[in-house]
């Protein structure tokens, strides 16, 4: 091209061709122009992908229809066009609407356009943050997760040394008290040695009881058939659970072995009857229940998904309060009242469960009862 030579007009050449192909060719953006009454007048393709809509199906109608009916019943859309208009700029997230009717949570910038001091519309960019949002509440359950492993890691290893320093002195106690008897035979001072050895072959099982939740309880795995265990253990679970109880099973024909401590499953799961059976003085039903399970440990950061063997327990009862589930499995924490548990049952289904190499989980609401499972890792072959 000699000096003197014109060069070529080109889209870049109009100020306002070059603002057409950058807004239509942002695609990861929903930028858009309303006017006064929050009118739809330009879309452009990041609309499109964002929201469904194509550019015939939104021009000329109320950007409200992005809101939720409840926010457009509340006069959210017009109230951020005004603080747009009022403060020079409006900075807002919340949920939207597409198209198919889904739901997004969206980041929306709107600022106002004035023309000579004329407020003619508005400029409204909108970014679908959903993904970011999702995996920030990924990141904090499983941090909130991690955070109560700790803990009940901590606690179990101040519980498993308190455990076996009280059951030493207590196997010291009921020796003494055994060739104390040997010896006396006056019946007033046995009838007091029995009510001695009664007490201390209790904090025997209290302290078995920690030792479980501390895993420092010896078990004896070996592969069981859930659904098999508890069909078996219906008659005690029925009589645990009382004549005002329905117990319902709904079990998986057929899943595959899982290895733990049959006296211990038993133990744990009529621990979890009889809390389910005192959540309910008026009767109602409890259901034992087994399934399997593509799934993984929430307290851990590095597990991946694997196949378990759940078993669960739920209850129509009267729920636990948001405040008191975190602490639910914590030794001597109980929501019953005073004298009608030792705040150990749970703590020991803790313990066995991870001890046999899974996980419990609770979910629970006020008035909506209570479901406890038990995850366990199922046997390969």
């Amino acid at each position: 091209m000699s000096p003197s030579s014109s060069p070529t007009p080109s889209a870049l050449d109009d100020e306002s061709r070059q603002f057409a192909l950058l807004v239509n060719s942002v695609t990861d953006y929903a930028i858009y122009m309303l006017d006064t009454r929050g009118m739809i007048r330009t879309w452009n393709p990041g609309g499109q992908r964002i929201k469904g809509y194509r550019t015939e199906d939104v021009i000329g109608t109320n950007f409200s229809r992005f809101y939720l009916p409840d926010d457009v019943a509340a006069g959210i859309p017009q109230r951020n066009l005004h603080t747009a208009a009022v403060e020079g700029r409006c900075i807002d997230e919340g949920w939207r609407l597409r198209q198919d009717g889904s739901r997004f949570l969206a980041s929306v910038v709107i600022d106002p356009i004035w023309d000579g001091g004329e407020l003619i519309g508005f400029a409204k960019v909108t970014r679908d943050i959903t993904e970011r949002h999702e995996a920030q509440e990924r990141f904090q359950q499983m941090q909130t997760s991690l955070l109560q492993a700790q803990k009940m890691e901590a606690i179990g290893k101040l519980t498993l040394g308190l455990a076996h320093d009280f059951n030493n002195l207590l196997t010291v106690i009921v020796n003494c008290l055994d060739m104390i008897g040997a010896r006396v035979k006056d019946s007033a001072i046995a009838t007091l040695i029995e009510t001695a050895l009664r007490a201390a072959e209790r904090g025997a099982l209290l302290s078995r009881q920690l030792l479980t939740f501390g895993r420092g309880q010896t078990v004896a795995p070996e592969p069981v058939n859930l659904s098999v265990a508890v069909r078996e253990a219906r008659e005690l679970l029925q009589r645990a659970a009382g004549d005002r109880i329905t117990l319902r099973l709904d079990l998986h024909d057929a899943p595959p072995a899982v290895s733990v401590d049959r006296a211990q499953l038993e133990a744990a799961v009529l621990n979890l009857v009889c809390n389910s059976r005192d959540a309910m003085p008026n009767g109602g039903a409890i259901t034992v229940a087994t399934r399997i399970e593509q799934t993984r440990d929430p307290a851990s950061a590095t597990s991946t998904p694997s196949r378990h063997v759940c078993l669960s327990v739920a209850d129509e009862g009267e729920g636990i309060a948001l405040a008191d589930q975190a602490r639910v499995f914590e030794p001597f924490f109980t929501t019953k009242p005073v004298g009608r548990g030792s705040g150990l049952g749970l703590s020991q289904v803790f313990g066995f469960t991870t001890q046999s190499g899974g996980f419990p989980q609770l979910s629970s609401a006020p008035g909506q009862g209570t479901r406890i499972v038990l995850c366990f890792p199922a046997r390969e072959g």
